[in-house]
């Protein structure tokens, strides 16, 4: 299959790698910022074929993941009042809130339904008029032209039974985040290829240059992770600090001229709070004025709902990168994909989702028994 096998070359593969350890001479901690590119990760065994000195952390990258726990408590309330169709795509059902999550919501009796596209649920509004249909619009810059599109068009058909309950962030303000927080040990990025196919790249040479930190923009195959990799540690062993783009057969400069032009007609920037990290500053999209009656959170009048997050689970840390699943005392044992405590252990873009599935359930502790050199 076309852009599918020739990315998965094992003999492609070993090149890229030998390249890598060949170039290689000091410790270096790279950062990618999409759950896609982690399960890659983990699913290919990445970061156990390259090099010690290379150490690949676990960002912010999935949607699921970083959205809030009071955005969930009011997509709880919302769905669970009578007249009200919520739809969301089927990750978002199990994620817990405080308490319970979207299936128990279904089996207590609301129409919770699991939709493929926010246009499927538009249709529900066109023949429910009947019916409050509410859709949870999450995501990075990736599906934020579609949730657009939705909202316009039921502007433009007159569907005032359609909402949206609004979840978008951006990924360069939460790269600014993670490069000014204390504890900060990422010298370079791996981009999310799919997020630049629709906002292109203009906005990630000045986070390089302010924080010389090379940032790669790369795919999710193998050899594309690889291949982002090998450019980021040759920049690194260099002294440079570029945006390259590494993934050309989907990214342009300018990004997607239709999806921003979309985008900035319904959404404006807005500060947005991110599960486990916190609020940050215009880090997120909301609809703007002339759409605003479409807003679910205003016209459910849910706004004021505001939780703690539970302590147990240290999520949060898992998607700033500070420690790796296993390092949480929870993972595999209170927390699992049966019984998850955070979103991370439940989407299917979640770091702690791919530990698990992909069986690394080996603790930091174990190696350290195994290998008490070390």
């Amino acid at each position: 299959m076309r852009y599918i096998d020739e990315f998965n070359d094992p003999g492609l593969a070993r090149r890229l790698l030998d390249e890598i350890h060949a170039t290689v001479t000091r410790p270096w901690a790279l950062m990618e910022v999409c759950g896609g590119q982690t399960h890659s990760i983990i699913r290919h065994g990445i970061d156990q074929l390259l090099p010690q000195q290379v150490e690949l952390i676990h960002g912010p990258g999935c949607p699921v993941c970083v959205t809030p726990l009071e955005l969930i408590d009011k997509a709880l309330e919302i769905a669970s009042r009578p007249g009200v169709v919520f739809c969301s795509f089927g990750d978002m059902l199990r994620v817990p809130g405080t308490g319970r999550d979207l299936f128990r919501v279904k089996g207590e009796g609301g129409d919770v339904r699991v939709v493929y596209s926010p246009m499927d649920a538009l249709e529900l509004a066109r023949r429910h008029p009947d019916r409050e249909v509410v859709f949870f619009g999450i995501g990075f810059e990736t599906t934020a032209p579609a949730n657009a599109m939705a909202v316009h068009q039921a502007r433009r058909l007159g569907l005032r039974n359609f909402s949206l309950l609004v979840s978008h962030v951006r990924v360069p303000p939460a790269v600014e985040a993670i490069m000014t927080a204390p504890a900060c040990r990422v010298q370079g990025f791996l981009a999310a290829g799919h997020v630049c196919s629709v906002m292109g790249t203009a906005e990630y040479p000045e986070l390089a240059e302010r924080h010389r930190v090379p940032i790669v923009v790369t795919g999710f195959e193998p050899l594309d992770i690889l291949e982002g990799v090998r450019r980021a540690v040759r920049q690194l062993e260099r002294g440079e600090h570029r945006v390259e783009n590494a993934y050309e057969r989907a990214v342009r400069v300018e990004g997607n001229p239709a999806a921003l032009r979309m985008i900035e007609e319904v959404f404006e920037v807005t500060d947005r709070s991110w599960r486990g990290i916190g609020v940050i500053p215009d880090s997120g999209w909301r609809l703007t004025a002339a759409f605003r009656d479409f807003d679910a959170e205003h016209r459910f009048d849910v706004a004021g709902i505001r939780t703690e997050e539970p302590a147990v689970c240290r999520s949060g840390e898992v998607l700033q990168g500070l420690i790796k699943p296993t390092e949480c005392s929870a993972f595999g044992t209170l927390c699992t994909p049966r019984t998850p405590l955070g979103a991370t252990m439940v989407s299917s873009e979640g770091a702690c989702a791919a530990y698990h599935l992909y069986r690394r359930m080996e603790r930091p502790a174990d190696r350290k028994e195994m290998n008490p050199v070390g």
